[in-house]
């Protein structure tokens, strides 16, 4: 498990620093053109690194149903709104509500499909992350 939560935690760092870099590319181009070359760049290192391991389109995936591949435009729809927000909204604001809208959606798509849940502690969480996002615009 430990070996997980590392994981989960580079990967959040990840994020942050990829929002920043399409932040400040946005600032040089546009958001638009920002998440394109975010989208281009990624698909050709994902191009080379499935090549380079194999297994590039595993079967089955053209079995999948139609709508498992919209993940592709609601990632384009984020990165764009990442790189449009962080500059002006600075980069902690942007983390703090992203990451209350996947609390969010998260917590709304655990009571949709029944999984075992303490509702009022992710309610909880959700209140605490917007208070905090309330809290930094208040200090200014």
């Amino acid at each position: 498990m430990t070996l997980f939560i590392a994981y989960a935690l580079i990967a959040g760092v990840l994020v942050g620093l990829s929002r920043q870099l399409n932040g400040r590319l946005a600032m040089s181009t546009s958001p638009l053109i920002a998440s394109f070359w975010n989208h281009i760049v990624g698909f050709v290192f994902l191009t080379v690194l499935g090549l380079v391991l194999g297994n590039l389109i595993l079967p089955g995936a053209a079995d999948a149903p139609w709508w498992v591949y919209l993940g592709g435009p609601l990632g384009v729809i984020f990165v764009t709104a990442g790189s449009w927000l962080i500059p002006r909204i600075g980069a902690v604001n942007s983390a703090l509500l992203v990451i209350g809208g996947q609390m969010v959606s998260g917590v709304l798509f655990d009571l949709a499909r029944g999984a075992p849940m303490t509702f009022w502690a992710s309610a909880l969480g959700v209140t605490l992350i917007l208070a905090g996002v309330a809290l930094t615009q208040r200090s200014r």
